[in-house]
């Protein structure tokens, strides 16, 4: 039987979506399948829509490299298609001793990962730079910036649908199977079977399950799935911060963060609690710890001003008191599937990291990366 298509991705996020402009533009027959009635509809539309300079992640680590290099690229991919963004940059604060011996650490690991534009800043630099912030001293980023992530997500299936790919959403695939030559793939509700050369698992929240249910995949190769839910609070009123605003991370995430949007609207978050299934409702019973870790850097906080914002959920592949995982971008080197690529623990910094992890992805298949002038720097190949 002849195949349908020569690549299918499953998951329409910033990264399925992201993948499947790479595959199709080279000229591939490719089709995102995407299990809910839209795209986005999930991580990738529920985070701070921060561009991670590459910080925070081990050396070496596929997160360093992809975030990088995917920030190189995103920064580029922005302006040539007019998608909202800002190089707005960060402040990373230490509020005592203990926070300062962690900035150092940070110095250290992000020039050990190539970042070496960060720059120190004393009180008076910060009273002059965000009076409204407390701190006994900080790290800038100036490369840190921020996007819309729906627009970003529209520009890439732009590009996606220009090379004739296809997004499909209410596809929700029940099981994978390998053929000769690919796979096929059989969708709830459906009779007929999708047959695709190359099957890309980008399905996020659901790429654990997904693998369980790809025949061919034995079980040390498909990770354990675990959920972090994330609140965020909106800061009602006029901004009092000019940047982005960071304590030190902790706790399965980088801390209750001031992030501001394209419009300038202040957001503070997330938190990290861990649950069991994929559940958005907010919790407002948690705003006294937000008030508490917002005041230990913004003193000046009125409570009256936080309303409950939204909550997103990460994909995460270690639980808690577990070191955080590198991301698991899985090929045949791994699992021995030809024509089968599954990703796994996708988050943070993924939307910064997503072009560069499209290349990967094509590497992995076999295909090799697109031309472009934001090409400065090379991902690794360790998964």
């Amino acid at each position: 039987m002849p195949f349908d298509f020569d690549c299918v991705v499953v998951g329409g996020g910033i990264v399925g979506l992201a993948v499947a402009r790479e595959m199709a533009g080279h000229g591939l027959s490719t089709v995102v399948l995407e299990a809910e009635s839209l795209p986005l509809t999930h991580t990738s539309s529920r985070n701070s829509e921060v561009i991670h300079a590459g910080i925070y992640y081990p050396e070496g680590s596929l997160k360093a490299q992809t975030c990088l290099a995917g920030k190189a690229l995103l920064y580029d991919y922005c302006e040539r298609r007019g998608v909202a963004h800002r190089n707005i940059g960060k402040y990373i604060l230490a509020v005592d001793a203990e926070d300062e011996a962690v900035l150092d650490d940070y110095v250290v690991r992000a020039a050990a990962n190539g970042v070496t534009d960060l720059e120190w800043r004393d009180t008076s630099d910060m009273r002059r730079a965000e009076p409204a912030v407390r701190c006994t001293r900080a790290l800038w980023s100036p490369s840190t910036g921020i996007l819309d992530t729906h627009a970003y997500a529209l520009a890439l299936q732009g590009d996606l649908e220009a090379d004739e790919g296809l997004l499909v959403c209410g596809s929700r695939v029940a099981r994978a199977e390998p053929v000769s030559g690919g796979w096929s793939l059989h969708l709830e509700g459906q009779d007929e079977a999708v047959r695709t050369r190359r099957l890309v698992n980008a399905a996020g929240l659901g790429a654990v399950e997904l693998a369980r249910r790809t025949e061919g995949l034995t079980p040390e190769h498909v990770p354990q799935a675990f959920l972090a839910i994330g609140h965020y609070y909106t800061l009602a009123g006029r901004s009092p911060f000019n940047h982005l605003v960071y304590p030190t991370a902790g706790g399965g995430g980088l801390g209750v963060h001031v992030t501001l949007d394209i419009g300038g609207q202040v957001r503070f978050g997330p938190d990290v609690t861990w649950v069991d299934e994929v559940d958005y409702a907010f919790d407002d019973s948690r705003r006294d710890q937000f008030i508490e870790a917002i005041r230990r850097y913004y003193p000046a906080l009125d409570p009256e001003r936080l309303a409950p914002g939204y909550t997103g959920i990460r994909p995460k592949i270690t639980g808690p008191g577990e070191p955080a995982a590198d991301f698991v971008v899985q090929g045949h080197e791994t699992h021995g599937q030809d024509g089968l690529v599954n990703m796994f623990g996708i988050e943070s910094p993924g939307i910064t990291a997503s072009l560069a992890l499209a290349r990967l992805v094509a590497d992995r298949l076999g295909v090799a990366a697109l031309d472009t002038a934001a090409q400065t720097a090379t991902v690794g190949s360790g998964s």
